[in-house]
């Protein structure tokens, strides 16, 4: 289940912490349909909804998966604590300070930051 909100008049999809995993391209691909059906420009999938690959940066999911919303114009938030996936990985580490630098892809623990981002683009 999602649901369309507007943050600082930025459309944004909220996809709930239930709901099918976000494995791949496949399931980027249903999100970024679904988000672009009802005009969102932001999709923001809790944590909870990735596989453990994604986060897996040699596996390269996360990459593909970003790709998918690069090429259609969506950015992407993983919400939630990633504190786990970042402690033994300093290239994860890396690849999410960089991700939150850009306007693509950010990682973001709450939703007072999703909303500072928000009115930072909006």
């Amino acid at each position: 289940m999602a649901t369309l909100e507007k943050i600082h008049d930025v459309p944004v999809f909220l996809c709930a912490p239930e709901g099918p995993a976000v494995e791949g391209e496949r399931e980027a691909l249903d999100l970024i349909g679904d988000a672009g059906y009802q005009g969102a420009r932001w999709v923001v999938v809790p944590v909870e909804r990735f596989g453990e690959d994604f986060f897996r940066l040699r596996t390269r999911v996360a990459g593909h998966i970003v790709q998918k919303f690069a090429q259609y114009g969506m950015g992407l938030v993983v919400f939630g604590d990633i504190s786990r996936h970042t402690e033994g990985s300093s290239a994860l580490t890396d690849f999410v300070r960089e991700s939150n630098a850009g306007r693509q892809l950010w990682f973001l623990s709450d939703r007072e930051q999703l909303a500072e981002r928000l009115r930072e683009t909006a």
